[in-house]
């Protein structure tokens, strides 16, 4: 995944983004009827599963087992050791030009570098120009260049950029190409690697053209890969930690002590930069959509009491000057300030774990960082929020011809590349001598032009799913992030609209940004704990209310009701 920012694409995949993705896997028709008119902005509930029209899984031979054999999904097996990378695809030669609009957070690498290049001849010689936008409002963004058409011949887009559309179930069919009769049925001949990806991640690539028809379910995306296990973790700098004589905290209690330990705003230290994330769940709320099922009724998590709690905490850390003073701007760079010893501790998605490592091994950093684990405040049992879908898609341009399609599929089959293939090495490390040399050990080792211009962008990492994902990288960290997935399983958040991709109405969509808003005034001291009774009846009747009744039919669907 793209290297988060503090204002990264999983920063936004917060607690009351409405538009949650349940991963495949309750049976039942592929589509509740929650509208007819898919212009009305009523929200929708699409099945996941139950289709005959999706590729046929055809299982791609891995080149190479794990050296750490997990429990898939929410504890990947991974590898300690670098295989000798052998050919994974047969190309064909081709000659068309596309562009294909992509996230990015940095700054993008040229065009001109030999990374693009090498792909280019690899994959037959399709030429693709990456149109970098930046990562921090592409959701936002987004909207308005779909609307006018604006986004290229494809668009590279994280399934949380979808809540910020007021229905994107509408934009997928009238944008995007239709891609059931290319791809249905036995596919492996041109595409094996496609037809190796998980049925359930084609499945969830799966909108309907009318939302009161099942018949009209069709294929509109290239899923991402399904990486199993916590998306989001509270990273610490664990050598800050060992240094100041502390402990890795174990529960919310302790996180608070550790904090007030070893802030010092005076000398530029603070525990914090941001808390909107991963801390809801440390008091058991529910993750997005933010609905749970307590007592026989559909609640959202603001009308809990655990909600109030949660937000004392921050209120707490703020105003014990715990969190950094300009973190309220959304203007910092976190990474560099978690470099630099500035932050004791840093929500961010699971790929910082591995960026930090790199940074270390690469000397442009140093100390160590690990994610805090399960842990529940007041003593309650600790809930993981873990991947509940693949991570997005890739859609192509409604106005490409059938032939193009298929050109860009090959692309896409390309990407798929699981670990051990001389494609896979291409896709992530780029060229020998240029963006990466061998170690001693066997592994690729980025150069900075590696880093820089493979590592850090999102490029065509994220265009297709794997086949399969592993934990991989130093073998240090795999055995560190294994023995983690491994501690933390246990406590995965139940899913309770399993099977369905669940697009609340336009309205809420539009009172949980505003609630979203309104926790950050409290959170940083520009409204007082005692509003949050108004704040939550202003939610509940400006579209949280009424979208009870559609959250609660979806749920009523995904239990088999």
């Amino acid at each position: 995944m793209a290297t988060p920012s503090d204002r990264s694409p999983l920063r936004r995949r917060s607690l009351f983004k409405v538009a949650g993705l349940g991963a495949a896997g309750a049976a039942g028709l592929p589509v509740v009827a929650a509208c007819s008119d898919i212009e009305s902005g009523a929200g929708s509930s699409q099945a996941t599963e139950g289709f005959d029209f999706l590729p046929t899984y055809k299982e791609f031979p891995l080149p190479v087992e794990p050296d750490l054999v997990g429990e898939p999904p929410n504890h990947p097996s991974g590898f300690t050791s670098y295989p000798e990378p052998v050919d994974g695809v047969e190309t064909a030669e081709a000659g068309g030009e596309y562009e294909i609009t992509v996230p990015m957070w940095g700054t993008p690498p040229s065009g001109d570098d030999p990374y693009f290049a090498a792909l280019q001849e690899a994959w037959g010689g399709t030429k693709v120009n990456l149109r970098h936008a930046d990562g921090n409002t592409f959701a936002q963004t987004s909207v308005q260049w779909l609307q006018a058409n604006e986004f290229g011949d494809a668009i590279n887009m994280f399934g949380w950029m979808t809540d910020s559309h007021p229905n994107f179930q509408e934009t997928v069919v009238n944008t995007f190409y239709d891609l059931t009769d290319i791809v249905k049925g036995d596919i492996s001949d041109r595409w094996p690697l496609l037809a190796g990806e998980p049925t359930l991640s084609w499945g969830q690539s799966v909108w309907s053209t009318d939302t009161a028809d099942p018949e009209s379910a069709r294929v509109f995306g290239v899923p991402q890969s399904f990486y199993g296990g916590p998306g989001n973790g509270m990273f610490v700098r664990t050598d800050l930690l060992e240094a100041a004589g502390l402990a890795m905290p174990t529960t919310v209690e302790e996180v608070l002590e550790v904090a007030r330990a070893w802030s010092d705003g005076a000398n530029g230290k603070w525990a914090f930069l941001g808390l909107d994330y991963v801390t809801p769940e440390w008091f058991g709320l529910a993750s997005s959509p933010g609905w749970a099922y307590i007592d026989g009724k559909l609640v959202h998590n603001c009308e809990r009491p655990e909600y109030t709690e949660w937000l004392t905490f921050r209120r707490t850390c703020w105003d014990e000057g715990l969190i950094h003073p300009d973190t309220p701007t959304g203007t910092l760079d976190g990474h560099a300030l978690h470099v630099a010893g500035t932050i004791l501790m840093s929500q961010d998605g699971i790929s910082w774990w591995s960026d930090y490592t790199n940074q270390v091994l690469g000397g442009t950093a140093e100390g160590q960082v690990d994610p805090i684990g399960a842990i529940g405040a007041s003593g309650r049992e600790p809930i993981r929020y873990v991947s509940k879908s693949v991570g997005g898609w890739t859609f192509f341009n409604k106005d490409l011809s059938e032939d193009q399609v298929k050109e860009l599929l090959d692309v896409m089959n390309f990407c798929s590349a699981p670990y051990g293939t001389k494609e896979y090495e291409l896709l992530q490390y780029g060229v020998e001598g240029t963006h990466f040399d061998y170690g001693d050990d066997g592994f690729p080792v980025r150069t900075e032009a590696g880093i820089a211009t493979v590592q850090a962008p999102v490029n065509f990492k994220e265009m297709s799913g794997q086949v399969q994902t592993f934990l991989s990288g130093d073998p240090d960290l795999v055995q560190r992030r294994f023995e983690y997935n491994a501690s933390v399983k246990d406590f995965a958040e139940e899913n309770i609209f399993k099977g369905l991709r669940v697009e609340g109405p336009a309205e809420y969509k539009t009172a949980s940004q505003t609630l979203l808003d309104q926790q950050d005034d409290i959170a940083y001291g520009r409204a007082e704990l005692s509003s949050i009774p108004d704040m939550v009846e202003t939610f509940l009747n400006s579209g949280g209310e009424a979208a009870r009744e559609h959250f609660q039919s979806s749920y009523d669907q995904a239990q088999g009701k």
